[in-house]
């Protein structure tokens, strides 16, 4: 037997309901907001993670699943949606189009990483991305949609931590803030933030290593050294969220896992899903377009893993809608009986009637099993007395009540029960 690949996942019928549930709601949410749908493909040019994501992040120089295809060109798999969709609007010259466009999706990303509840390395994200608006409303609306979609999900267990980091002017005096904080400390953090010293010494305060976690605990926070420009618009923002009732805290620590994050930086995390709590996370990129050659057009958005929410959902309680079932079952007794319930089933299908019907020549003892192994609400057996007389019992299967229906009253009377 060939098993599954490490860290993926099979979505059985007695769970893919739950997941349309999810993606249904995220639908609902981007329509509320007038956020029209885009779809990538699931494999990019290396280089656009390369310089979109960051060199430095733990997802280029770790996680990526980057293959050389026929042709010799590097191709890596999405690890996550953002830099797709901001090279799409590039190549497709969306910025002519009216501003800001709104974007979601809902899409499979994949990450080569240690498998851990909630966390797989084929995963699926719902995502919202704005661009060309830098408007502090712009990242009220964001949260505010990402908050909307965890409350029709009907999750409460979470709470959002929002931060800024600024942009390339007061982020430059961080940095050199940071090399003198951690210079001193360099001989006991480990090789990754040593390396990242250089490069990106922001990285360092997202490390996971418990003994750098120690020393980057009493590092500068980026708060202090906001410019006036950045520290305005995160005082908008805070300012819009107090009026639309969205409960935050100021956490100085986030800084996300990604290079191209500039000024609003959040997070909706839980205590509910072990040690890798974040369920949605987001920000504003005012710099990725430009940095992928499409000139200076900002940008904000958030994803939410729906591993994470199937999980969160599950440990915390939340409930699901039932699983669909079938509205009727119709048995048959004999072959003439059956191919009289195979056209009856098919025809209240196209009526938009959910109907199911033996496939397995099974007796009529064994359909009866079947139906209601599947839970049917409704059981028709149809023998030879039913195809005399053009009327058959339907039996309600919660309370045994019995109602004599001729066949073409089929419909009309399910849909009205």
């Amino acid at each position: 037997m060939i098993n599954i690949p490490k860290g993926t996942k099979d979505v059985l019928p007695s769970e893919s309901y739950k997941w349309q549930f999810i993606e249904n709601a995220a639908r609902e949410v981007a329509k509320d907001f007038n956020i029209r749908e885009i779809r990538t493909p699931v494999f990019e040019h290396t280089e656009l993670f390369l310089r979109g994501v960051g060199e430095t992040t733990d997802v280029v120089t770790k996680e990526m699943y980057t293959f050389e295809d026929k042709g010799g060109r590097s191709i890596t798999l999405k690890p996550e949606g953002t830099a797709g969709a901001a090279r799409m609007f590039i190549e497709n010259g969306l910025a002519n189009a009216p501003l800001p466009l709104k974007a979601y999706y809902i899409a499979p990303c994949y990450r080569y990483e240690r498998p851990q509840a909630g966390r797989l390395r084929e995963f699926h994200q719902f995502g919202i991305e704005v661009f060309g608006t830098s408007a502090p409303e712009a990242d009220a609306e964001v949260i505010f949609a990402a908050s909307s979609f965890l409350k029709k999900l009907g999750i409460r267990d979470t709470r959002l931590e929002i931060n800024s980091i600024g942009c390339k002017s007061c982020r430059a005096e961080y940095n050199r803030a940071l090399k003198d904080y951690f210079r001193p400390h360099l001989g006991e953090m480990c090789a990754t933030c040593n390396e990242r010293f250089d490069k990106n010494p922001l990285r360092m305060i997202d490390c996971k290593e418990e003994r750098c976690k120690k020393i980057t605990a009493n590092a500068p926070k980026i708060l202090d050294y906001l410019c006036p420009d950045c520290r305005a618009h995160f005082e908008r923002v805070k300012t819009l969220l107090d009026g639309l009732g969205v409960e935050y805290a100021v956490n100085p620590d986030i800084v996300r896992g990604l290079d191209y994050y500039t000024r609003t930086v959040f997070e909706f995390v839980s205590t509910s899903i072990g040690a890798q709590g974040t369920v949605c996370g987001g920000g504003r990129y005012d710099g990725l377009i430009s940095e992928l050659g499409g000139g200076n057009v900002p940008a904000i958005g958030f994803a939410a893993g729906l591993e994470r929410l199937v999980l969160l959902m599950e440990n915390t309680g939340v409930p699901f809608p039932e699983a669909p079932v079938p509205e009727v079952y119709i048995a048959g007794m004999d072959d003439a009986s059956r191919a009289k319930a195979f056209s009856l089933v098919n025809g209240l299908r196209t009526q938009g009637i959910s109907a199911e019907g033996d496939l397995m020549a099974r007796s009529v003892k064994a359909q009866l099993k079947y139906a209601d192994k599947l839970g049917a609400k409704y059981v028709v057996v149809i023998g030879g007395t039913e195809l005399e007389t053009g009327v058959c019992n339907v039996k309600k299967m919660s309370d045994g009540s019995v109602t004599c229906v001729p066949f073409a009253d089929i419909y009309a009377f399910l849909k009205n029960n």
